[in-house]
């Protein structure tokens, strides 16, 4: 049997440093990545043997567990009748009229593979139909891989120390407009020396790649309203939370009205599948309507599209989701023994900085990144598998167990106060 020190050597002959992703080189926490070659509901299974109650979730797609016996079935069934077409298919209109129903202001879904890709998608668009070049973001706010969204970002940037990427053209970063999360006079300022320049502004509804920074839904209307006035597209990026809270977006729980949202994670069910929603009059400039030009030879494809069809069909039935609100009840009314944990629905994060839990990530501590460590040794010595960072999030499922958020919970205690 293969170790993980054995197959961490062959990766990083052959991989940049031993992986696909950066944060899972468990780099932040220290120590060797773990192998996994299985996973079944709530649990992962390790090259080793072992056996670990799973809150990474694969980054947050997995909102039913692993290997969903009704989505593991439609995929094969899909995959049967064939791996990719490059042709129109009934599965991509199926899944349209699915992220619609949840999202009954818009009129448009196109479907695309990554969230990178829908949100460097959502960018061109706003480009497109504005005519203006210009982008604002907020430090920390993790967009994903797109050269405009490395400026000050979050996600395995902030996990490594890094302050921008490597690589990113200074006109570029030029074009990207930075301002600190929850601070509505620079907002205003920012406006007003750069509205009638800027094609969007995009923010997480609930930046969760940099911690768990719950903002005021006031500041998010506010944003919302400045765009309003000056012409910019107003961007939601939902890529986590989007069926994250039930079966519809987070703007509905915060009073928005985006103009485009951009989607993955759950509504590809554990495959690669993201989307772009929006309304007709944005949307329909996209090719071959209009001439805001979009491409991939796997977009739609017929597979992964299966698992998201089924995914959020099981999801409509609204079960999934009273499963999730009990165990956010019963995740609140455990000891925490000292550790202090932001929830909001089924996202937990553990602190362990100094003072108040963090909105914004000029409240992120550094000193909580050794103390993550510790207590991430830990759990995977007791079975309990968590981001290997301190500002990445965990994720419930609807097949975890009360039994299983005291585990995560209780190794966090014991192994902080030891």
């Amino acid at each position: 049997m293969s170790t993980h020190d054995d197959l961490f050597r062959r990766a990083q002959a052959v991989l940049p440093g031993g992986v696909s992703s950066p944060v899972r080189a468990f780099k932040s926490v220290g120590g060797t990545p773990r192998y996994v070659v299985r996973g079944a509901g709530a649990e992962l299974f390790g090259a080793e043997g072992e056996r670990w109650v799973d809150f990474c979730l694969a980054w947050g797609p997995l909102i039913l567990g692993h290997a969903h016996p009704e989505v593991v079935e439609a995929v094969q069934r899909a995959a049967a009748d064939g791996l990719a077409f490059g042709t129109v298919t009934l599965a991509e209109v199926q899944l349209g009229e699915r992220i619609l129903a949840a999202y009954p202001r818009h009129d448009r879904v196109r479907l695309m593979v990554s969230g990178s890709e829908a949100v460097m998608t959502a960018l061109r668009l706003a480009r497109g139909k504005t005519g203006r070049d210009k982008v604002l973001k907020f430090s920390g706010c993790y967009h994903g891989c797109a050269d405009g969204m490395l400026v000050k970002s979050g996600s395995g940037l902030v996990s490594f120390g890094i302050g921008d990427s490597a690589g990113v053209p200074k006109a570029t970063a030029a074009d990207t407009v930075v301002v600190p999360l929850g601070d509505e006079a620079a907002l205003r300022e920012a406006f007003a020396t750069y509205g009638d320049q800027l094609a969007a502004a995009i923010i997480e509804g609930v930046p969760a790649n940099n911690g768990l920074l719950v903002q005021d839904p006031a500041f998010l209307r506010t944003l919302q309203a400045l765009c309003r006035q000056s012409g910019a597209l107003f961007i939601l990026d939902e890529v986590i939370t989007g069926f994250r809270f039930g079966y519809h977006g987070f703007d509905r729980l915060a009073g928005l009205e985006p103009d485009l949202h951009t989607l993955g994670k759950i509504v590809g069910g554990g495959l690669p599948v993201a989307a772009v929603v929006g309304s007709a009059a944005v949307m329909d400039q996209l090719s071959p309507k209009g001439n805001v030009y979009q491409a991939g030879t796997m977009g739609g494809n017929p597979v992964a599209l299966a698992a998201g069809n089924a995914t959020l069909a099981i999801l409509a039935t609204g079960e999934p989701y009273r499963r999730l609100d009990a165990l956010g009840r019963a995740f609140d009314a455990l000891p925490k023994g000292g550790v202090k944990w932001q929830r909001l629905g089924p996202i937990v994060w553990p602190w362990f900085g100094d003072g108040p839990i963090p909105t914004t990530d000029a409240g992120l501590d550094p000193a909580a990144k050794p103390a993550y460590s510790r207590v991430y040794q830990a759990w995977l010595d007791a079975g309990v598998y968590m981001p290997p960072s301190a500002f990445e999030v965990g994720f419930l499922s609807a097949v975890h167990t009360e039994a299983h958020l005291a585990q995560l919970v209780d190794v966090a205690a014991r192994a902080h106060a030891g």
